[in-house]
């Protein structure tokens, strides 16, 4: 039996390419399977339908009553305000120096809450992982986190009390023969009890996310670390720190997008017109004249202001830590 060969193509000639097939409408497969995916797991989409509704209800739609830093609101009259001004009031908080005082004092305190209030719960973190015995680290986990559960009121309060003139800080100063100290009076104590404070609050609850991040470093890497001579130190450093690296950052650029919100109420507590030089912040500010006030357009420019600052921060934050560690949220 015989069988034909088709015969090679001579020298310096090539096959056709295939045909190719008439464009015709994509296939919308992508949607397709989001709507397979909705289907098959409605339960944990619905999920999230009342944070969406949150956002959208409690963030989004307030957005749009920034319009009034540019118009002249009336309380009583139209929610848009009643008359175009353009930027009127940004000029005058350009031009008053009461705000530059109070967006200095924002910078510190803000720039002081970042300097001190991150990195501690990262050591603390780091100390916890060290102890062996489940007891002692079960113990301090629950003292030093439970301030985070208290009302701020409450903190507020204690905070005034330690610290009064004839407070229990105050008697100790007195056995070692110093005079009281009026802390919560004196602008130049401020700072550094609102930052103490902030501390002993929100320490033990930011070491959670630490504390989390460190169960997902593989036991391989400290054993290779042990067997290549390096001590607790040195795996810290080289393992555990690189381990909880994407925590960090992201946690740091969130700290740096809210470096202008410092905490309103618990300044609003604890501060008082003695202290104004050092302790009034932009959002007490807003809150004077917005609703004290009722300067409603011109708080509403001012708190555009902060809220442009503090994008241009996150955004700029997010962009040099994915240039440099690679790392970012978005």
């Amino acid at each position: 039996m015989s069988t034909s060969t088709t015969p090679a193509p001579p020298p310096g000639t090539q096959h056709p390419p295939p045909a190719r097939r008439a464009p015709g409408p994509a296939r919308p497969t992508a949607r397709r399977g989001w709507r397979r995916a909705l289907r098959r797991d409605w339960q944990l989409y619905s999920l999230a339908v009342l944070p969406l509704l949150f956002f959208l209800v409690f963030r989004y739609l307030p957005m749009i009553g920034n319009v009034i830093a540019f118009r002249r609101f009336e309380p009583g009259g139209s929610i848009f305000g009643e008359q175009w001004v353009g930027l009127r009031y940004v000029e005058m908080f350009l031009s008053d120096p009461t705000f530059w005082q109070v967006f200095r004092n924002t910078l510190w305190i803000g720039a002081l809450t970042l300097v001190f209030c991150f990195p501690v719960p990262l050591v603390l973190a780091l100390l916890l992982n060290e102890v062996r015995r489940t007891a002692l680290k079960r113990f301090v986990q629950s003292v030093s986190y439970l301030p985070h559960f208290l009302s701020i009121v409450i903190v507020a309060g204690i905070t005034m009390q330690m610290l009064a003139t004839d407070g229990p800080v105050n008697h100790v100063l007195g056995w070692f023969g110093h005079d009281p100290i009026r802390f919560i009076q004196e602008p130049e104590w401020f700072r550094t009890v609102y930052v103490g404070s902030e501390i002993w609050q929100t320490a033990g609850w930011g070491t959670i996310l630490y504390l989390a991040a460190l169960t997902t470093i593989d036991e391989d890497l400290y054993e290779a670390a042990r067997i290549d001579g390096a001590n607790r130190w040195k795996q810290i450093w080289h393992v555990t720190l690189p381990g909880i690296r994407p925590t960090m950052i992201t946690l740091l650029i969130l700290n740096i997008g809210t470096f202008l919100a410092v905490g309103f109420e618990k300044i609003l507590l604890l501060y008082n017109p003695l202290t104004y030089p050092t302790a009034d912040v932009v959002s007490t500010y807003l809150y004077r004249t917005g609703v004290e006030s009722n300067s409603f357009s011109y708080a509403a420019a001012i708190g555009l202001f902060e809220a442009v600052i503090g994008l241009v921060l996150i955004t700029s934050a997010n962009l040099l830590s994915r240039r440099t560690v690679g790392t970012s949220l978005w």
